[in-house]
């Protein structure tokens, strides 16, 4: 009885506490973090701010309830979401520690100042194992979770991307002689001086900055490429776009053409070093199996935060599916399907990332894309789509539409934010008649 009485006493204080300076614990909290350059890439986004602010007053009000953490399983499953969340959007588990730190301070701080010092010491004990048995849970979960992506994210890169290896590899080859053509076609038109295309700029550099960087990080060969072609963009394009003699220019044309021909013989040589995995693709619609999303939508919004570049992506979702299946049996529909993911691929980059997100629906990744551009790619897909006619063994071909929802990244770092919104303007597509895209709006 009189160790309930005296629980229930600590709770009380701490949760005047927390009612009386919840939101300077807050602002303390994350002044403080916000003074690490780290925390910097995670936290300066006013609108994670805000709902972190927020989230973590709730959570202090929580904490510094009745139940103990431990035999009360809301809280424990909030603390396991809580650390999920952190891994996802790569806040390191020792800036949650340091946070944590600066809470107990601060509550120290507040306690000392009352009377009763008896009282407020077990409240501070009380409050300190609280806190670090959540802390705890958390670091369980974000090392679960960041195990399991590290390990998608290595086995990632055992796969070839969407297609075959030998095909891509043929792809980017090709793709680097037109930019090559392209750039000498200009010199000779005289154009140098209105400015050359820069082979990062290109459909090779979206491929190299994106795709290939994904699947040849570590390698040696791929930072030796990436070397060569920045020296390319900054150094001898900018001597051919200045006035200079002809021989000069020749010099410099002498060194683009081979500093292009060792950019292709490392693009081969990285190509050699591959392993291509089949299992990498879903088998039916040779789309990305969605295990791999986590690590590749992290990487995008991790790139697109740090180069302020767009980011998009597409969620799609075959109209009546069910009704196709029902009526024409599943043979059709895994033709169907097919078909579908065949002509999303035909309408997307090198450099994009198009999964099969679930049953009948498709996850497409724009990277470098804003809103407006992403729309106009899902309604030429819809287009192609309205267009397509399956041969479902009947005297009617079976046509096909599609409902997409549009969503860009505006800064949110959890990608589970910018899928959310994909699925809301999804939903508005659906509801306002299918056959249709949707963009998310920006607020959201």
């Amino acid at each position: 009885m009189v160790a309930n009485e005296a629980l229930g006493d600590s709770v009380a204080i701490l949760r005047q506490i927390a009612s009386e300076h919840g939101a300077d614990m807050v602002a303390r909290f994350y002044d403080t973090l916000l003074q690490d350059e780290e925390a910097q890439r995670f936290l300066s986004h006013s609108v994670v701010h805000g709902r972190l602010s927020a989230s973590l007053l709730d959570w202090l009000t929580a904490l510094f309830d009745e139940a103990d953490i431990r035999d009360c399983p809301r809280l424990q499953e909030s603390q396991r979401v809580i650390g999920q969340v952190h891994a996802r959007i790569n806040i390191p588990i020792h800036l949650v520690m340091q946070g944590a730190a600066t809470l107990k301070a601060r509550l120290a701080q507040l306690l000392s100042a009352r009377a009763e010092p008896q009282r407020c010491l077990a409240a501070l004990q009380l409050a300190h194992e609280r806190i670090d048995v959540a802390i705890m849970m958390m670091s369980q979960a974000y090392v679960k979770d960041t195990t399991a992506r590290a390990r998608l994210d290595e086995a990632y890169r055992l796969f070839s991307i969407d297609q075959d290896v030998s095909t891509e590899k043929e792809a980017q080859k090709a793709s680097l002689m037109e930019w090559s053509q392209k750039t000498l076609f200009s010199l000779l038109q005289g154009e140098a001086d209105r400015g050359l295309t820069r082979l990062l700029d290109s459909p090779f550099g979206l491929w190299l900055r994106h795709r290939a960087s994904f699947m040849f990080e570590r390698s040696v060969i791929y930072q030796d490429l990436l070397a060569e072609t920045q020296r390319i963009d900054r150094v001898l394009l900018p001597e051919l776009e200045t006035t200079g003699g002809p021989n000069q220019r020749m010099e410099t044309l002498s060194e683009l053409q081979a500093a292009v021909s060792r950019v292709s013989a490392l693009v081969m040589e990285l190509f050699q070093s591959l392993t291509a995995l089949e299992s990498g693709r879903d088998p039916l619609t040779r789309a990305l199996n969605r295990r791999f999303l986590p690590a590749i939508l992290g990487r995008e919004i991790e790139f697109a935060t740090a180069n302020d570049s767009g980011l998009c992506i597409i969620l799609l979702d075959v109209d009546h599916f069910k009704r196709i299946n029902d009526r024409h049996g599943h043979q059709t529909g895994d033709l169907a399907l097919r078909q579908v993911a065949q002509i999303v691929m035909d309408h997307v980059r090198p450099s994009d990332f198009v999964f099969r997100y679930g049953g009948e629906e498709f996850l497409i990744v724009l990277n470098e894309t804003h809103a407006g551009q992403a729309h106009e790619i899902a309604e030429r897909i819809r287009a192609a789509l309205q267009k397509t006619r399956i041969d479902a063994g009947s005297d009617d071909p079976l046509a096909i539409t599609a409902s997409m929802g549009v969503a860009e990244h505006h800064g949110h770092p959890d990608q589970a934010h910018l899928i959310k919104a994909a699925d809301a303007a999804l939903y508005r597509a659906k509801a306002a008649g299918r056959n249709r895209s949707e963009i998310a709006p920006t607020a959201s």
